[in-house]
């Protein structure tokens, strides 16, 4: 398949794009000292992308590659592609579910007793050898609170699966209540909010989901709640959500990702009720290769005119 041209919009884990380029004709355009140059030169030759979360994918970058037939996104999130310019021109998307959803879970899961529990600022107070001026102050119980799940999709449920084991209560909000779903549903967030005592944010990005999490969210929440994000930057409104942990109209936040990472509000840094982590819920070893093999086998699957093994949509 090396007559197939592949234009990569990111990199991915490096041992997972090796399989890739040994598959395809690859062209990195994250690489390119004009990137408008590339594409005037390969665009007309290239069948299929490779894209990260963030990498644009629109009608402007699909009209000047006449051959598209595949985007295949390293990730779940398909927020950066315009589905609809796919949809209208023929073009697969696909994503890479299912394989992610452990690691992303197990650090959401973590996020939360870190920030419940202050396990960064305990780590802080010891370095600083401030345990030798005295005790640390109390901080919460994590077994018997509600946590309110804003996604209750495949990896919501196996954040709700490791928090029960903690002992905490499981509520949800989505676009409908699920059958089969033993939780308590919420039709409004800010319902939900107001009854649980973590909000863990686990939806799509994108137009539907922007700044879902206000104001109005965070206030319902409360001076004595957490905000949990692993989800994207654009769900929660940062700015009210700096403005809320700052007044104590919020209790705390446990946050993977920022509405424009890698730049984080420094108002955040001098927090203690506050864990940062740079974007790194699906990041292991095992993961990101399992995400890479899989991108690599949509576009290996497509080309070989086999049906993709994840179609978004």
């Amino acid at each position: 398949m090396k007559d197939i041209e592949i234009l990569s919009l990111g990199p991915f884990y490096a041992p997972a794009f090796e399989l890739m380029e040994r598959e395809f004709t690859v062209h990195k355009l994250w690489q390119a000292k004009d990137p408008d140059a590339l594409i005037a030169e390969v665009g007309g030759r290239i069948r299929g992308i490779q894209a990260m979360h963030l990498n644009k994918t629109g009608v402007k970058l699909m009209d000047v590659l006449p051959k598209l037939e595949i985007v295949a996104c390293f990730g779940v999130g398909v927020d950066g592609v315009d589905l609809e310019a796919a949809r209208k021109r023929g073009v697969i998307v696909t994503n890479t579910p299912e394989v992610l959803n452990e690691c992303v879970a197990d650090l959401a899961m973590g996020l939360t007793v870190a920030t419940i529990r202050r396990i960064s600022l305990g780590d802080r107070f010891v370095r600083a050898g401030s345990w030798l001026k005295g005790p640390i102050p109390f901080t919460r119980k994590v077994g018997g609170k509600i946590m309110g799940i804003l996604g209750y999709g495949r990896i919501g449920k196996a954040i709700a699966k490791r928090a029960e084991a903690f002992g905490m209560h499981i509520v949800y909000h989505g676009r409908k209540p699920q059958a089969d779903v033993a939780h308590k549903y919420y039709a409004s967030l800010t319902e939900m909010a107001r009854d649980c005592d973590v909000l863990m944010v686990i939806c799509p990005g994108g137009p539907a989901t922007h700044h879902i999490v206000n104001a109005e969210v965070l206030k319902a929440l409360g001076p004595e709640g957490t905000l949990i994000n692993v989800a994207r930057g654009s769900v929660v409104d940062e700015e009210a959500l700096v403005k809320a942990l700052a007044d104590g109209t919020l209790g705390a936040a446990g946050l993977d990702v920022f509405e424009s990472e890698p730049q984080v509000p420094e108002a955040l840094f001098g927090m203690d009720q506050v864990v940062l982590q740079p974007h790194v819920a699906s990041a292991t070893h095992e993961t990101r290769l399992a995400m890479g093999v899989l991108t690599a086998d949509n576009l290996r699957a497509h080309f070989a005119g086999r049906p993709v093994l994840t179609p978004v949509g």
